[in-house]
């Protein structure tokens, strides 16, 4: 699922009348979730996290970016923190399956909208910056609202979208791309913060101060206090006693857990603790962390135990979560504290997923009059257990004396094997939505002229996404066989029947996908499209078959098949 979060701060404290206004514009977006929205009545601010789709994200920020507008008077504002109009701040950060680059796409598009539609002048900052001074937002929000009018008369600081017009009432809004920050303590078997604090200064960017041989700080010829870098980049941290659990933390702000995951920097805090003769005894996340940061954890870990990390993802987690000892002070519930599980979890409180169902729910809800779950849900489910069984021999050939020299083989196949199983699994609900929106275009009015031109259009798009799904699924199914035909060729052979299951329920998820795009294709009346389609849907099919029939052959020779 593409997800990303969006963190806007608002010139708004103390009123949780318009607060909740604001909120509300989030709340109603499709396809966005509200994760937290936290008042602070002496800076007179609140800062609002939500997530959601790249499209979902950039409607719901600029409903509230509108709304904060129509109800925050900058005219009238005084806060303790420093902020240029009455939407301060928006970044984008990307959270899952979605690039830097797409982030400042949105950005960008939210920025432009805010400036067209609402007269509000707006700075891109960081990632999104067009200019090097511009990527730090301290030097944009420098001044303030108070010198705002001053500042866009200076041609150096003309906005990025819009008009350099001062705007009393709404100010500048600064929007951009920014990367995602997880707070997080190290909690040690020690009250002496100053143990804490020398860990801290080990592994922070920012270092330490350089002593000399008398333990005076060295100073350059400036003047400026010379310091001696620590381990990480991007890594803020400080030791700190927290008198609730009686042990001191190393409390780290990790600003790109990409360069630096979090499983790097609690090793390396072990590390430092034990040469100090302490011993970590867990850890704990302030606030909420992306699943691909905890997979990263769960993978490494795995690793050095020696062992595949193509498992399903329930398993990576849960290793993250006991080495990385998340449980040592409160419960870490997975469903609470990984966004997208959160995510997840209120989007099942709204509707009912097919993936989520038990064999007998879902075969039961397959059997009945309803026109969806369908064949295509059912190829996406067939797909999916090929990528499950290619998954299985694999893990069964890891570490089995005779497949030695297959291992390093068979731990990226059953890597691949898993997202895909878990890709295809996620397909089984996006065809049957796919069908259900075909079904709304149908249901809407045609009583007018322009009624009628609205529905026939719709039920155009919607017949094309419903056939875009099956061909994606169709084309992502040519990932399925040469997994098979590893597993096939060099897996565990108590396991080739296995195997050939691989192959076959990957061809029964090709041809199926097949057949509902060409059905899908009767309904649709652009010509173009149609011709483009069937000839990729012809080519991905061909292909597949070729793959199955050597996969076959290779098992029913193995077997002894005729």
């Amino acid at each position: 699922m593409k997800l990303i979060e969006c963190v806007p701060n608002f010139s708004e404290g103390r009123d949780m009348n318009i607060i909740n206004a604001i909120a509300d514009e989030i709340k109603n977006t499709k396809d966005v979730q509200l994760l937290d929205v936290d008042p602070g009545a002496d800076t007179n601010r609140t800062v609002v996290t939500f997530v959601g789709t790249p499209d979902g994200a950039a409607e719901a920020a600029f409903r509230a970016i509108k709304k904060a507008a129509e109800l925050i008077d900058m005219t009238k504002h005084k806060g303790a923190h420093a902020r240029l109009g009455a939407t301060d701040v928006c970044p984008f950060i990307p959270v899952s399956d979605v690039t830097m680059e797409e982030c400042i796409e949105v950005s960008k598009k939210v920025g432009q909208r805010v400036a067209k539609e609402l007269n509000i002048p707006v700075y891109f900052y960081e990632f999104s910056a067009v200019c090097e001074e511009r990527k730090n937002l301290a030097n944009i929000r420098q001044g303030e609202y108070e010198c705002l009018p001053d500042k866009l008369k200076d041609s150096n600081w003309k906005p990025d979208c819009g008009d350099a017009c001062f705007n009393p009432k709404s100010g500048a809004t600064i929007v951009g791309a920014r990367k995602f920050l997880i707070a997080y303590n190290v909690n040690l078997n020690t009250k002496d913060k100053r143990l804490a604090h020398e860990i801290a200064l080990n592994i922070r960017e920012a270092g330490r101060a350089k002593k000399d041989e008398n333990g005076n700080t060295v100073k350059d010829k400036n003047g400026e206090t010379v310091k001696l870098p620590g381990k990480f980049k991007g890594i803020k941290a400080v030791g700190w006693y927290i008198d609730e659990y009686k042990q001191a933390q190393v409390s780290i702000n990790i600003t790109d857990y990409h360069t630096v995951p979090v499983h790097a920097v609690f090793d390396e805090v072990c590390a430092e603790a034990e040469k100090l003769g302490l011993r970590v005894t867990g850890s704990e996340l302030v606030g909420l962390i992306p699943k691909d940061a905890m997979l990263q954890a769960g993978a490494h870990y795995l690793k050095k135990q020696g062992k595949s990390y193509g498992v399903p993802e329930e398993e990576i987690i849960l290793t993250a979560v006991q080495s990385l000892g998340l449980n040592d002070i409160s419960e870490f519930d997975p469903k609470k504290k990984i966004i997208e599980y959160q995510l997840e979890e209120k989007e099942k409180e709204k509707r009912k997923f097919l993936r989520y169902m038990t064999l007998r729910g879902f075969t039961d809800e397959l059997s009945s009059d309803s026109p969806a779950p369908g064949g295509g849900s059912v190829a996406a489910l067939c797909a999916s257990l090929s990528g499950g069984l290619s998954a299985m021999v694999a893990n069964l050939t890891i570490g089995k004396k005779g497949y030695e020299k297959y291992d390093d083989e068979m731990k990226l196949a059953a890597s691949a094997a898993q997202k895909l199983k878990d890709e295809f699994i996620f397909m089984i609900d996006e065809d049957t939505d796919a069908f259900n929106e075909v079904m709304d275009a149908f249901r809407l009015p045609k009583k007018t002229d322009e009624e009628k031109a609205i529905r026939v259009k719709a039920i155009e798009d919607a017949n094309k996404k419903a056939t875009l799904v099956p061909l994606k699924a169709l084309e992502k199914t040519l990932q399925l066989y040469p997994l098979a035909k590893t597993a096939a060729e060099h897996g565990n052979q108590n396991s080739l029947s296995d195997s050939g299951v691989a192959a076959l329920t990957a061809q029964a998820g090709a041809r199926g996908a097949y057949y509902n795009v060409v059905i899908n294709l009767k309904s649709i009346t652009d010509e173009a499209f149609v011709k483009d389609t069937r000839e990729k849907a012809d080519g991905y099919l061909e292909k597949a078959y070729a793959m199955y029939k050597e996969i076959r052959a290779i098992v029913d020779q193995k077997l002894g098949i005729n």
